[in-house]
């Protein structure tokens, strides 16, 4: 195991081709820090060791601030810190920083996971001179995680196998490796399917319980994904209370062979329950041809509520005619003045008000409200143009005040309508509520 003691400085050739990769990187600097890596030995140990370079008045620095070793769980770091998942390097050893800052320290430690920095490799090649990964085939792994490679490759030579194979994307996986130590049939059955597995990017569990359950890859990917999709998502809470405790595989598997979603059957289980059907029976639970039958349900069931709703909006209607009926003394429609004030007749009234002005008196529940007798909607027209609208207002029964008075587009009305309103209506309409019988 290295320590601090045995890091030495950046040698003289690596440092000519950091500055000469950096140079091509980046022609025109404009002052950011870059990274870079090399490996070297410290002690006969493999040594990961990551550059930090900067441009500061046409002069370029570089200088070490990470260095790992392959059987060190610690990674050394200086003038170096991680802060809200950005790196940052202090330069006040170089004369860049005026004073110190944080980030500015001698060789300190931490855990090599928070410092595995992606840079370009600088000398992949003196890998191969060390004997003992002569035959690692570090040179075809294209990944940027080379010591974790090199790191399984000493417990598992099956490393090379995998990536000479076109699998390094499998390479660092200690499950994968495991099994292919214990079984040569999964190394061959790995071969047959390597090009599904780099194309899709399949789970490491899909892999290994395809393989084990002599099951077909895609189909166990996408029962995992969607079991994990499933579980993860707060949409399907409805549906998750549905099953039985035992019963989401099944489920799942189901949905997959029919070649639908989460989203579908929650469609379907809600028209089905709407329309009183037996969900406890397999017929109606798994359907054995799952559209067909979710295009019957769904069909019965917009057919079965658009009766009802239509039901229910005629029995609206008529509450709402009543209502108006009983307050139609409050309307104001005198001769000699400008204005008239009307109380709305019907839902379909408050909808062509609302389309015709803008604003929202055809929507919002003001034609419930109107019928609960919570509120009353008027219309202010012009005593000339009684069916052109002007302005719309909202009169409490309970308080006998005017909620709200709005124009087009929820504008405030003109003062001539808002004097009519206050000062004529209102008291109005106030006295006339005194002889109805509420």
């Amino acid at each position: 195991m290295i320590t601090e003691e045995d890091i030495k400085p950046i040698p003289k050739y690596i440092l000519e081709k950091i500055k000469s990769k950096d140079k091509k990187l980046n022609p025109t600097p404009n002052g950011n820090t870059r990274f870079y890596k090399y490996y070297t030995q410290y002690k006969r140990e493999l040594c990961e060791v990551i550059v930090a370079t900067r441009n500061h008045y046409k002069k370029w620095y570089c200088k070490q601030v990470v260095v790992h070793g392959i059987n060190t769980d610690k990674v050394y770091l200086q003038d170096i810190m991680l802060t809200m998942g950005y790196y940052k390097v202090g330069w006040y050893r170089e004369g860049i920083s005026k004073s110190k800052n944080y980030n500015d320290y001698d060789w300190g430690y931490n855990d090599a996971k928070y410092f595995n920095i992606y840079a370009p490799i600088i000398n992949k090649e003196y890998i191969l001179t060390i004997p003992k990964y002569k035959y690692s085939a570090i040179n075809l792994y294209q990944y940027n995680d080379v010591l974790k490679y090199l790191y399984y490759y000493q417990k598992y030579p099956k490393c090379e196998l995998l990536v000479k194979m076109g699998l390094a994307i499998l390479a660092t996986s200690i499950q994968i490796l495991r099994l292919c130590d214990k079984d040569k049939h999964f190394c061959k059955w790995l071969y047959q399917n390597k090009d599904n597995i780099t194309c899709k990017g399949y789970y490491i569990s899909s892999i290994i319980n395809a393989y084990k359950q002599n099951k077909d890859i895609d189909m166990v990917y996408k029962f995992e994904k969607f079991k994990k999709e499933f579980i993860q998502k707060d949409n399907f809470r409805n549906l998750k209370a549905f099953l039985e405790p035992n019963e989401r595989d099944k489920f799942l598997s189901y949905l997959i062979k029919q070649k639908t979603d989460g989203y579908s059957y929650e469609d379907y289980r809600h028209a089905c329950e709407y329309l009183g059907l037996d969900m406890t029976e397999d017929k109606n639970r798994y359907p054995k041809n799952f559209k067909k039958w979710h295009d019957i349900r769904i069909d019965q069931y917009h057919t079965n509520k658009a009766e009802k709703d239509a039901e229910q909006r005629k029995e609206l209607y008529q509450k709402f005619a009543n209502v108006a009926n009983k307050y139609l003394s409050l309307e104001r429609l005198i001769v000699k003045e400008d204005y008239v004030c009307i109380i709305a007749k019907s839902p379909q009234q408050l909808i062509y008000e609302g389309e015709k002005l803008h604003h929202c008196v055809g929507k919002m529940n003001y034609d419930q409200k109107f019928a609960r007798e919570e509120t009353l909607i008027f219309f202010i027209r012009n005593r000339l143009s009684p069916n052109t609208p002007l302005a719309t207002l909202e009169y409490s029964l309970a308080n006998h005040k005017i909620l709200q008075c709005y124009g087009e587009h929820d504008s405030k009305p003109s003062e001539d309508i808002l004097t009519y309103v206050n000062k004529k209506w209102l008291p109005y309409a106030n006295r006339k509520l005194k002889q109805i019988a509420i």
